[in-house]
């Protein structure tokens, strides 16, 4: 595939400190109210279900905390707002203590005559309700968590590192959120700060293994192979099934195509955490690449149970359908893997392959446009749509595509030979030839490629310089065989029986494609020679054979069709 996978910015990992740091910030001060750090704690933004909380410590209640306000909270009801919602009842039994003494408590003397009471009655419901009770003020440190983990619920990376600068006095020595920063600033591409943080911190804390998978992932961020692959082994003879750990040596592995070694590593950590989703895709597909295709279904399957909408894990149940030749399951699966990630260049170039086997020309020309449109730089869907218009005849707009395909990836010397063929097509035999000699570049193993400069030199009349050419050329070939025979030919530009020992020679070749090939030169040098007569019997030999394995069976079509 064209780009790399990555992992959520943030995490669990990160998600997983926050919450545990809330339950230590939530702890009462003396002074304060269980119930208010309580309800405070309430407000946090909930947690994903699939990600492990820590505890929240038990609280004593605070001595302003009484037995009979205790007793309120367990019978008074939550009532409504003036704005809708409800009060709790731990706020309800805040505000009765502050109320004066019941009647009951009150001396005799002080009681109220029937009387009196309904006067007082009278004249309290003309009085305005008295405002309600404003909460009691939140603390620095539990302030701070609430607003970082809003930031980081919206994947706003800057704003949570932002926040540290006003991080309260009372939470600078607190080391999960110093990791947490650390994580933050690696997460936002600040690789050098982040490693001189977890530098910082494994000095501190040499054993933490939040620290040391830290530094792991800064020391992979930065390139530092040798550092990431000590602590992958520290973490490992710690615990053989670090997830952290694992899911970085199988990266590593399947950077390096060694993708059992992966899939095994991935594996290992599943056995630690089983719903962690990296190392599940992970296996998924690294099972995909080793075609163990059934375990791979089965957790792209469990993926989706999880996280209907995983983009990558449906584009993967659409290569398997395909491999099955299921191109209509296989459009549907990109089709749901597209609706939720219309901005991925691999989806369109998927999709446009499973329609171009369906027979939906126009609509995968419209895909692989879609991705050519999400990255110009990238060489692959001008390959597909070059093809694509290739096959239907369209050689002018298939010559552009193949032209950008030369222009993003110069190496991809396949385009060359295909520029090549069109431009012969065309008639334009300089830049055939230029075309030719430039695949030649790249493979000079492949006899074809230097004929067909020959010949666009001959096609030229430019004999001088194809006589050049190929004496340097035949230099590499043994002199023994077929090959050099043939430019031998093309070289000398003998007369019409110079070729008989050749032809004898081509037709006792076993590989029928070798012959074949062999075939279409012969033809090709009395077609150069001025006897199309010859080179037709040859062109057709090759027709004949039905299997267009090799492009000159394309070149013989189109000279038995002029």
């Amino acid at each position: 595939m064209k780009k790399s996978l990555s992992r959520p910015i943030a995490g669990i990992f990160l998600t997983v400190l926050i919450i545990s740091f809330v339950s230590c910030a939530s702890t009462p001060k003396s002074g304060q109210s269980a119930n208010v750090v309580q309800a405070n704690a309430q407000t946090l933004p909930s947690v994903p279900q699939n990600t492990q909380v820590v505890p929240a410590e038990k609280t004593e209640h605070s001595a302003e905390t009484s037995s009979d306000a205790a007793k309120a909270k367990a019978i008074l009801p939550e009532r409504e707002t003036e704005t809708g919602g409800t009060e709790s009842k731990a706020e309800i039994t805040d505000a009765r203590e502050t109320l004066s003494p019941s009647a009951a408590e009150k001396p005799p003397a002080a009681q109220e005559t029937p009387s009196d009471a309904a006067k007082a009655s009278v004249v309290q419901s003309e009085e305005p309700p008295a405002p309600a009770q404003e909460a009691p003020p939140v603390s620095a440190d539990v302030a701070f968590v609430r607003e970082l983990q809003a930031l980081l619920s919206a994947n706003d990376i800057a704003g949570a590192l932002a926040s540290f600068e006003n991080l309260p006095d009372e939470l600078k020595e607190n080391i999960q959120l110093e990791i947490l920063r650390a994580s933050l600033l690696l997460s936002a591409g600040r690789t050098e700060e982040a490693k001189k943080a977890g530098e910082a911190l494994l000095a501190r804390d040499a054993d933490n293994i939040d620290v040391l998978e830290l530094n792991m992932r800064t020391a992979l961020a930065s390139g530092d192979r040798k550092k990431a692959d000590s602590l992958i082994k520290r973490l490992l003879a710690s615990d053989p099934n670090n997830a952290a750990a694992n899911i970085a040596l199988a990266e590593q592995y399947a950077l390096s195509r060694k993708f059992k070694l992966a899939n095994a590593a991935y594996k290992r950590a599943l056995r630690s955490e089983s719903g962690n989703i990296d190392a599940l895709f992970g296996f998924a597909q690294t099972a995909f690449y080793i075609g163990d295709t059934d375990e791979a279904k089965k957790s792209f399957e469990a993926i989706l149970a999880k996280d209907p909408s995983h983009a990558l894990a449906l584009s993967y149940l659409g290569k398997i359908a395909a491999d099955d030749k299921n191109y209509l399951r296989a459009s549907t699966y990109i089709e749901k893997a597209i609706a939720v990630d219309d901005s991925n260049y691999d989806f369109y170039l998927d999709w446009g392959t499973y329609l171009r086997y369906r027979g939906k020309f126009q609509e995968a020309e419209a895909a692989w446009t879609k991705a050519i449109a999400l990255d110009p730089s990238y060489f692959l869907a001008y390959v597909y749509r070059a093809e694509l218009y290739d096959e239907q005849k369209k050689y002018k707009e298939a010559l552009v595509d193949f032209y950008k395909v030369v222009e993003t990836k110069p190496d991809y010397f396949f385009a060359y030979k295909d520029i090549g063929l069109l431009e012969w097509h065309e008639g334009n035999w300089a830049k055939a030839r230029a075309a030719f000699q430039k695949a030649y570049s790249y493979d000079k193993s492949d006899f074809s490629y230097a004929l067909m400069t020959a010949a666009s030199y001959l096609k030229e009349k430019n004999v001088i310089d194809c006589k050049k050419f190929l004496a340097q050329t035949m230099r590499g070939f043994d002199r023994t065989s077929l090959a050099y025979e043939m430019m031998r030919l093309y070289h000398d530009q003998g007369g019409f029986n110079a070729e008989n020992s050749l032809r004898l020679k081509i037709d006792k070749i076993d590989k029928p494609s070798d012959r074949g090939r062999m075939w279409y030169y012969m033809g090709l040098f009395y077609e150069l020679k001025g006897s199309t007569k010859l080179a037709n019997e040859y062109y057709s030999k090759i027709i004949k054979m039905q299997a267009p394995m090799f492009f000159e069976y394309r070149l013989a079509e189109w000279s038995l069709g002029k």
